[in-house]
């Protein structure tokens, strides 16, 4: 009852953000400004954590439901190995409300694009093209199955992700989170740097 309250609060909060959308431009590499008020956007999340805290007394993330999605076909595809593994012992898998806050994120991304007008159904982005070719489509497909690799990896290891420790972690001013969120901010910096400008 309290978790169905709480979506149906976080969707009429999030329907504004419908109103101030703006056209985007024709031509990504001269972009004009994001679609959806970022200020308002920023208090949305805030609040969502604020709820999310209160009705569920967990931190909002979303590495963990990776590990239950991993765990659900880890059932279906070797279920005694899975069964045998100790963290699937303590953490039965499941679809829970992690797994669905990923499913939102992806959801409203879609929204977000199709809404603003950003929606281009381009499988190279232009700014990788000038950079790495029109034919990159598998370098483009390896990098982003590498880096999703590597940022799940990370993401366990540090305890959290960039939800976990940048916007539950830092907005509870724990310490940890506050130096993970400042590692993602170099990490991304450093990256874009090397792939885009050197």
């Amino acid at each position: 009852m309290r978790s169905s309250l709480c979506a149906s609060i976080v969707v009429v909060l999030a329907s504004p953000a419908l109103s101030v959308a703006q056209e985007a431009g024709a031509d990504p590499l001269q972009y004009s400004g994001p679609a959806w008020s970022p200020y308002l956007v920023g208090a949305l999340i805030g609040l969502l954590t604020m709820l999310t805290l209160y009705f569920s007394n967990k931190p909002l993330g979303a590495s963990t439901a990776y590990a239950r999605v991993a765990g659900l076909i880890g059932k279906t595809v070797a279920p005694r190995h899975t069964e045998s593994l100790k963290y699937y012992q303590d953490n039965k898998p499941a679809i829970d409300w992690e797994v669905m806050l990923v499913v939102g994120a992806i959801g409203g991304a879609f929204l977000a694009a199709w809404h603003g007008g950003e929606l281009t159904g381009q499988w190279l982005p232009p700014m990788w093209e000038a950079r790495f070719g029109e034919d990159s489509y598998a370098w483009r497909t390896g990098a982003a199955l590498v880096g999703g690799i590597l940022m799940a990896f990370g993401a366990r290891l540090a305890g959290g992700c960039t939800s976990g420790h940048g916007i539950s972690g830092a907005l509870q001013l724990s310490v940890g989170s506050w130096i993970a969120l400042i590692c993602f901010f170099a990490g991304g910096i450093a990256t874009a740097m090397l792939m885009f400008r050197l």
